[in-house]
């Protein structure tokens, strides 16, 4: 009986690990053909790290802005959001499972964070590099 709940326990533990990373493919292709749509090319995640760490200007009191600024460089970790301090979780889907699940929940912070940072919103392009970046992390 022990045996048989293992077994059932682990199965369960494998089955809900496939569907979440399912549920990134899916979000994931989906906000790619979207972006496909719009012009993009494929996404380049180098050309995505590019972006993640260049720096924009702002306006005072943060004149110089980058993804990174809030997020860190490393993707891995959690950030804080320079205006307001608030606590980030980490971006990278290996660490957050959350991550990259739900199309309305990126184009939301892609359309905030881009204008934020850097004064405009993302081209399709660079919404695709960014997210092939963030998805290898």
């Amino acid at each position: 009986m022990k045996n048989l709940l293992i077994v059932f326990i682990t199965t369960s533990f494998l089955i809900s690990s496939v569907s979440s990373v399912t549920a990134d493919e899916t979000t994931v292709n989906t906000l790619m053909k979207s972006y496909q749509s719009q012009g993009a090319k494929s996404g380049n995640a180098q050309r995505g790290e590019l972006f993640w760490n260049k720096t924009f200007s702002g306006k005072a009191p943060f004149n110089e802005r980058s993804c990174k600024s809030c997020h860190t460089a490393n993707l891995k970790n959690k950030g804080e959001h320079v205006r307001t301090g608030k606590n980030l979780k980490p971006l990278a889907p290996s660490i957050n499972s959350l991550s990259l699940t739900k199309v309305k929940k990126v184009n939301k912070w892609f359309k905030r964070n881009c204008k934020w940072t850097t004064g405009k919103e993302c081209s399709a392009q660079e919404k695709a590099d960014i997210l092939a970046f963030i998805k290898q992390q």
